[in-house]
């Protein structure tokens, strides 16, 4: 039986509603809401008509003995449409030093299961100030999930013969040469469909697209005009990042993403998410309030054991989500869930995977929960999943993630072909391994050569031609003097550190940059290439532009022109590797005869026939 809400002025009735399915879901009655909080003692609903709004126009109150199930809140709102913002308010105890509980009443919250979230008014620095009271959340907006995907289907579970390409929705149309209607979004990379088929690159691995903070950064690099572009960033894991959409203040955030994810399957093309679960962008204990602090912090942040209002920092970004809480783990493991039912992602590349594999005190498990529930889940079983296998505190897992069907970023292969195509000696036994699928890392996990993303170069650190262009970093852009990216390139400047107009560097570092692309290309394993390196674009020597929503980020589609030598190239090794079944085989090389065949699979030789060297500290 519905009842008259408790606000004098409220239009909608409301009912008890329904625990399950969490979140928001919306059909021709109203909209049922469920939130999860363990130890709230009272929740309020808050309903916004604008995402800009100055008040609510109704605030719901949550009666505990009718509107709670166990850990979860939910309340059903009669004849509520799609369109309506809305945001939550939890009361609960504050006693953060001795449980972790960080409760805050007069902060609005935003639903971690929201589809479709606005940051309109957002204002990180009033959300990190535990007495402000002003309306400047996030806020979350009603969206309607139907969709027309014409038929389509996900394509398919195996890496085997994939060619990845690492790409940021923003970076890759922002640029004016695009010629894109909506630069910088999810509309904007359709248009971009025709050439990534011409390239021939089987999935693109998209940078986060989850909801993300872009005011989180240093207020030094606000104050010169950058943000948080690359959006390692996520408070809302369910929801495509606004400014990836047209038309994020109508809810549209579902649609958009869809109509992407449809059209690059229409296209033969895979979805990869760059997913970012090991840490979210509340930071640490002087960090903002969106979502989780307020909800359940001391169940998702790893706490310190002594004085729970400090945060255990594995990630190097102020907190660290407790990935093997069982909630927690549940949480996740839904969220992947939905990315795949409802929005028919193909596959997951995991940041800072390590982190996955940490208890409770904080400490590296031998069988963490995470990964295996990953891998049993049905909805997920037969989603490619990857792991970034090292996190920001010491763990690395390259060849031993824990967990089945995982595949990681081959750190060891990128380190081991940079130092070989710089010159440095005694490395002949290493890339033998490293270009026949790294065997030495898999083999004995009975894992095959699709275990390994290899890659030379990725969105973190140097491109391609700024690896054959500069022997250190040059992050002064960034505005932290310098100080921040890694040391660690491996890379070889070819006799000149950045800009040259000598004729002959110039060709050295493009054959350098061949020679790179065509080992990655003629590897076993799942190559991965970053967007722009077919048109040697150069961030002049900047490793780390996270912050760079400029052209030192922006794909300058005119290169596809100037560099049109160096992309065919790139073309016709992908091209090459797709044609031939023994460069994407995956099982590995034995040295033995192939069956009904007396040649073996693989023989090595050197400068003599034969005569590998593979003890020759020279090669």
């Amino acid at each position: 039986m519905a009842r008259r809400s408790a606000s004098a002025d409220g239009p909608y009735r409301v009912s008890k509603g329904r625990p399950e399915p969490f979140g928001t879901t919306a059909d021709e009655r109203g909209v049922n809401f469920s939130l999860f909080s363990r130890y709230a003692t009272t929740v309020e609903l808050l309903l916004y008509r604008a995402a800009d709004a100055a008040e609510p126009f109704q605030i719901i109150p949550l009666d505990p003995a009718e509107h709670r199930s166990f850990f979860l809140w939910h309340v059903f709102v009669e004849g509520l449409k799609t369109g309506t913002f809305y945001t939550w308010r939890v009361h609960g105890p504050d006693d953060t030093p001795a449980t972790g509980r960080r409760f805050v009443p007069h902060k609005e919250l935003v639903s971690p299961a929201a589809i479709a979230v606005t940051d309109t008014l957002w204002d990180r620095e009033r959300a990190r100030d535990p007495t402000d009271e002003s309306r400047t959340s996030m806020r979350a907006v009603v969206a309607d999930a139907s969709f027309d995907w014409e038929g389509d289907t996900r394509l398919g579970g195996s890496l085997e013969g994939a060619v990845i390409y690492e790409v940021h929705v923003g970076a890759l149309t922002r640029h004016p040469s695009a010629g894109v209607r909506a630069p910088g979004t999810f509309s904007g990379l359709i248009e971009k469909i025709p050439y990534l088929q011409e390239l021939g690159i089987t999935h693109v691995e998209l940078l986060p697209v989850m909801a993300f903070d872009e005011q989180d950064a240093p207020p030094k690099t606000l104050a010169g005009g950058l943000r948080n572009f690359w959006g390692y960033s996520t408070h809302s894991f369910y929801s495509p990042h606004p400014r990836y959409c047209v038309t994020p203040e109508l809810g549209t955030h579902p649609a958009e993403f869809k109509t992407l994810v449809r059209e690059l399957h229409k296209a033969g093309i895979g979805v990869i998410l760059d997913v970012v679960f090991n840490h979210t962008a509340e930071g640490g204990a002087d960090g903002p309030t969106i979502n989780f602090k307020g909800l359940a912090n001391e169940i998702f942040y790893h706490l310190d054991a002594t004085d729970r209002s400090r945060y255990r920092d594995y990630t190097g970004c102020g907190n660290t989500v407790n990935c093997n809480h069982p909630l927690v783990t549940w949480f996740i493991v839904r969220c992947l869930e939905y990315w795949v039912e409802e929005m028919h992602v193909d596959g997951f590349r995991f940041d800072l995977a390590s982190v996955f594999t940490r208890g409770e005190d904080g400490q590296p498990m031998a069988n963490p929960p995470l990964p295996w529930s990953i891998a049993f889940s049905r909805v997920l079983s037969d989603v490619p999943v990857i792991a970034e296998a090292w996190d920001a505190s010491g763990l690395y897992h390259v060849g031993s993630f824990p967990g089945m069907r995982w595949a990681e970023w081959n750190g060891r292969y990128r380190d081991v072909i940079r130092r070989f195509v710089r010159g440095d000696p005694g490395l002949i036994g290493e890339v033998a391994s490293c270009v026949s699928g790294s065997s030495d890392l898999y083999a004995d996990d009975l894992r095959p050569p699709t275990s390994g993303i290899n890659f030379i170069t990725c969105h973190d650190g140097f491109t391609l031609y700024d690896l054959v262009s500069y022997n250190g970093k040059h992050n002064q852009a960034n505005g932290e003097d310098n100080r921040d990216g890694c040391e660690h390139n491996l890379s070889w400047n070819c006799g000149v550190e950045g800009d040259t107009d000598d004729p002959e560097i110039l060709a050295l570092r493009r054959r350098q940059a061949k020679n790179f692309m065509a080992i990655l290309m003629l590897s076993l394993g799942v190559p991965m290439l970053l967007s722009g390196d077919e048109v040697l674009r150069s961030q002049r020597g900047n490793n780390n532009t996270w912050c760079q929503d400029n052209e030192l980020s922006w794909f300058d589609w005119n290169r596809v022109e100037t560099e049109a030598a160096m992309l065919r190239f790139v073309k016709h090794l992908i091209g090459l590797r797709r044609r031939h079944p023994c460069l994407t085989r995956n099982s590995f090389l034995t040295g033995k005869p192939v069956p009904g065949r007396k040649l073996a699979d693989v023989t090595w030789h050197g400068m003599r026939l034969h005569e590998p060297g593979w003890d020759d500290p020279t090669r």
